[in-house]
């Protein structure tokens, strides 16, 4: 069995002011990818020039703060969003969901698309390969923060956690960090390397996306105020991965179909 390490969520104090890894974890997902956005617009094939590299990150982080957290209050805690909606600012309070997040991504990236005249694919596509540094970053701010923890285990992989009870379950958050952030960064670099068909690019992260967080559901502990959402085995994230499959099968049919 595996041992939880026992971090402060809490990564340093200025006075009442408390910085947490969680937070810091978002600030490192977006200078990494701010850095090797302007590495990329470098190249000869670019279509993205360095100086609007910065412009379109900030488009993109509003996009992932505002959707990620209406996303969240929508699709899991509606509820308490019709009761008292103003409570949707709060989020300082915790709760972000990854499938809002990409909603509100694409929703800032389409707007930045149309100010530069060019496909919304030319911008995801471009930048799709360096989200998975966010994705993982985001992974282990949720094991620090001791969050989102697995189901219950006899598997060697087995850990206790503080909040998750007496009995060892899988460290879930290590395994999408492995798979949402390690895996999927490989390949997409890998398969950006040299100029891909238009969407290409943007279709094959959502698909393995999809995938991978639709696996490792299996392995994490549904959210309680969700619990299972269809035929007894479905969690929320579950289900919401589905349209994103859909949409990556459709993106490679109609790119497979034009050749």
């Amino acid at each position: 069995m595996l041992i939880y390490p026992q971090i402060n969520p809490v990564a340093f104090s200025l006075g009442p002011f408390k910085v947490h890894w969680y937070g810091v974890m978002y600030l490192f997902g977006f200078i990494m990818t701010w850095l090797l956005g302007l590495w990329r617009a470098r190249r000869s094939d670019s279509p993205i020039l360095p100086s609007q590299v910065g412009d379109i990150i900030f488009y993109g982080a509003v996009g992932v703060i505002v959707g990620g957290r209406i996303g969240y209050m929508l699709f899991y805690d509606f509820s308490s969003f019709i009761h008292a909606p103003w409570i949707v600012i709060r989020v300082w309070d915790g709760g972000m969901s990854f499938h809002g997040g990409l909603i509100g991504v694409i929703v800032a990236l389409w707007l930045y698309s149309r100010r530069l005249k060019c496909s919304i694919f030319t911008l995801t596509d471009f930048f799709a390969p360096m989200i998975p540094i966010g994705l993982g970053a985001g992974r282990l701010g949720n094991f620090i923060n001791d969050e989102l923890w697995g189901r219950v285990t006899d598997s060697p992989i087995g850990m206790v956690f503080p909040t998750g009870g007496p009995l060892p379950r899988y460290p879930s958050q290590l395994i999408e960090f492995f798979l949402e952030g390690v895996v999927l960064f490989c390949v997409l670099w890998w398969v950006s390397r040299k100029p891909r068909a238009r969407g290409l690019i943007s279709a094959l992260f959502l698909l393995l996306y999809a995938i991978f967080r639709f696996s490792v559901e299996f392995l994490r502990q549904p959210d309680p105020q969700m619990g299972f959402v269809a035929f007894g085995w479905m969690t929320q994230g579950q289900l919401l991965c589905l349209p994103m499959f859909l949409v990556a099968v459709v993106i490679l049919a109609v790119i497979y179909y034009r050749k």
